[in-house]
C-alpha cells in the first residue's frame, strides 16, 4: 500500500495540549466488530468489557529524556537539543539531535548549565561518538549507569511529542501528566499514551467487573514520532524497542484465552509486544528482547481481540496499525466521526476502543 492511503486532514484545534482532568473523563469512541460507532467516556470502559476478559497494560516509566546544552568549536557556541532514543550501553545513548547536521564526531556537548558545578555528579557532558541517519547520533556520556540516570533526571525535561512541544514548552505539570499511574520500569522516552487515561477508581471498577489486569513492559523509543518517508509503506523499517513479558503474565493470558476471555491491549505498544511474543497457534510465550514488528494492513493478528488507543497522526505507523486492526475503511469512518464530533487527538487527547472484526 502507498503512504498516501493513510492521509487525512486534521484541524490544528483538535490537537490536545493538555490531558482531560480527571484523566478518566476523556471521551471514548467505541468501534465495534462491524464498524458501528458509539460515543462514550473512558470512565464507562468496564461496561464494554465482560467478566473473564484480560486487559494488558504497559508499565514502562518515561524518563526525562529531553536535554538541552551547548557545543563549543573554534570559539563558536551552538545550542543543541537532544531527545534520548535508545540506551546502547551503560554510558551511551542514541539520540535525535538538533541541529544534527552541524555536529561532527568528536564534538563535546555540555548539557545543563555549565556554571556552578560542585561535583562530578552535577556534570552531564557527552561526546558525539557516531552519526547515524535522520539526525540521530550516538552520545558517549562521561557518566555511566546509575550516575548517568541521576544526572539525566536532574537536567532533563519531559519528552513531549513534537506536535505539543512546538506549541508550548514542557513544564512541571507534564512530569506527572505524561506518566501513567502504574508506571514502574524506567526506560521510555515517550509515554504509552492510552494508559494516561487510567485512574485508581477506573482500575478498581475493572476489577469489580471481573476483568483481570496484567502488566508488561515495552520501552517506547523516540522513533515512534518519526515520519514514514517511503512512498510504499512496505519499505519502511521500524526502530527496535525493548520489551518484556514475564512467565506469570504469559500463563495468565493464555489461561484467560482458554476460558473464552478476550485479550484487550491498552495501547499499541502492548499490542505489538503481545503479537511479537505469540506463536502461530496464538499461544503467548515469555519474552525479553527487541521488537521491530511493523503492523500494517495485511498483518494476521494472532492473539489480541480489542485495542484501546488514542487517535494517531496521519501517515504514521500507528495509524497503519489501527487500520490493520479494524480495517482501513472502518478507521477512516471512525476518524471522520471523531473530527466531526470534536474529539481531541494525539498523546493528550481522547481514546477509542477497537474490536477486531
Amino acid at each position: 500500500m502507498q503512504l498516501s492511503d493513510f492521509d487525512f486532514d486534521l484541524p490544528a484545534r483538535r490537537i490536545a495540549l493538555r490531558p482531560a482532568s480527571p484523566r478518566d473523563q476523556a471521551r471514548l469512541l467505541i468501534v465495534d466488530r462491524r464498524g458501528g460507532l458509539e460515543d462514550s467516556e473512558v470512565i464507562r470502559l468496564p461496561r464494554f468489557l465482560s467478566p473473564g476478559d484480560a486487559v494488558v497494560f504497559n508499565r514502562t516509566r518515561v524518563i526525562r529524556a529531553r536535554l538541552t546544552g551547548s557545543r563549543t568549536r573554534s570559539g563558536g557556541v551552538a545550542r543543541v537539543t537532544a531527545n534520548l532514543h535508545r540506551r546502547i550501553t551503560p554510558s551511551r545513548w542514541s539520540a535525535f539531535v538538533r541541529p544534527g547536521k552541524r555536529l561532527e564526531v568528536g564534538d563535546r556537548i555540555v548539557f545543563g548549565e555549565p556554571g556552578g558545578r560542585t561535583c562530578l555528579l552535577g556534570v552531564l557532558d557527552a561526546t558525539v561518538a557516531e552519526k547515524l541517519e535522520a539526525g540521530e547520533v550516538v552520545l558517549a556520556f562521561d557518566l555511566s549507569g546509575p550516575d548517568l540516570d541521576l544526572a539525566v533526571a536532574e537536567h532533563g525535561a519531559a519528552p513531549l511529542p513534537p506536535y505539543i512541544a512546538s506549541r508550548r514548552p514542557p513544564d512541571e505539570r507534564d512530569l506527572s501528566d505524561y506518566q501513567t499511574i502504574y508506571a514502574r520500569d524506567e526506560g521510555s522516552v515517550a509515554a504509552p499514551t492510552a494508559g494516561l487515561h487510567f485512574t485508581e477508581p477506573l482500575l478498581a471498577a475493572l476489577e469489580e467487573r471481573g476483568v483481570s489486569a496484567h502488566f508488561v513492559t515495552l520501552h517506547v523509543g523516540a522513533g515512534t514520532f518519526l515520519p514514514v518517508k517511503t512512498a510504499n509503506i512496505d519499505a519502511h523499517r521500524m526502530h527496535p524497542e525493548f520489551g518484556e513479558i514475564g512467565a506469570v503474565v504469559a500463563r495468565a493470558l493464555n489461561a484467560a484465552r482458554a476460558r473464552g476471555g478476550r485479550i484487550v491491549c491498552v495501547g499499541t505498544t502492548c499490542l505489538r509486544l503481545i503479537e511479537t511474543a505469540a506463536g502461530e497457534d496464538g499461544r503467548i510465550s515469555p519474552f525479553a528482547g527487541d521488537t521491530a514488528l511493523f503492523i500494517r494492513p495485511g498483518y494476521r493478528f494472532r492473539v489480541v481481540d480489542g485495542l484501546m488507543t488514542n487517535f494517531h497522526l496521519p501517515k504514521s505507523t500507528l495509524y497503519m496499525l489501527v487500520a490493520a486492526f479494524s480495517g482501513l475503511p472502518t478507521i477512516r469512518a471512525a476518524y471522520s466521526h471523531a473530527i466531526a464530533q470534536d474529539y481531541r487527538f494525539y498523546s493528550y487527547g481522547d481514546a477509542c476502543l477497537l474490536w477486531r472484526p
